[in-house]
């Protein structure tokens, strides 16, 4: 098992930044790759970030590109998503997830087995 605990939430203006953390515990952190991935108000969860378990692959969908950065720290057992110069559409609950496809960084949430609880940001206009 693993657990997942994101922390970072908040309310920030167009064009700001956000840290989200999520916190990992129970098993080797650098066995699994870990993504992000967000839901938005009435929208279907999608995916936003993903890096493998050594860092040497990571994945971004097109609409975070340039703006948000994914990273963590195996040491700490720790994901990180830097947020910067948001907009009112990244609006949603942010979810950290761990796959044990440790090699990879997966797009797809069928390929996590181990969800966090979830963590709110909103961004005004």
């Amino acid at each position: 098992q693993v657990q997942l605990v994101e922390s970072g939430e908040g309310l920030v203006q167009a064009g700001g930044s956000l840290r989200l953390s999520c916190a990992a515990s129970g098993r080797t952190f650098s066995d699994y790759a870990m993504g992000w991935f967000r839901q938005g108000p009435g929208k279907e969860r999608e995916f936003v970030a993903a890096i493998s378990g050594n860092d040497i692959n990571i994945y971004y969908t097109d609409s975070v590109k340039g703006r948000f950065t994914i990273s963590r720290d195996n040491a700490k057992n720790t994901l990180y998503l830097q947020m910067n110069t948001l907009k009112p559409e990244d609006t949603a609950v942010y979810y950290c997830a761990a796959s044990p496809k440790g090699d990879w960084a997966p797009r797809f949430s069928d390929a996590y087995d181990y969800w966090g609880q979830g963590t709110q940001v909103t961004v005004s206009s």
